[in-house]
């Protein structure tokens, strides 16, 4: 990862942090370890840094959506708690 990159992907992080500042730093990181499973099938370790940035996006734009009471998002999106973001239709 570039320099650059890696500014903005720690500069995401950091509004990550500031988004959901009851999640501990460790949460955060498996957070993000469950959604690069659920989106691009691979985990932080195996992770490409384009990859991880656009997970880091993702992420940010699902805790800005939820405080600002936004609906959630169509398809067969997964959110962080790793519940489908699809309402339930089992009654």
């Amino acid at each position: 990862m570039t320099s650059d990159r890696q500014q903005e992907a720690l500069a995401v992080l950091a509004e990550l942090a500031a988004l959901a500042p009851d999640v501990r730093l460790g949460q955060l990181f498996a957070h993000l370890g469950f959604l690069g499973e659920a989106h691009v099938g691979r985990g932080l370790d195996d992770i490409e840094d384009d990859e991880l940035i656009a997970i880091l996006y993702r992420h940010r734009a699902e805790l800005q959506a939820r405080l600002q009471g936004a609906p959630k998002p169509a398809g067969n999106a997964v959110s962080v708690s790793g519940s489908s973001t699809q309402p339930r239709t089992d009654g």
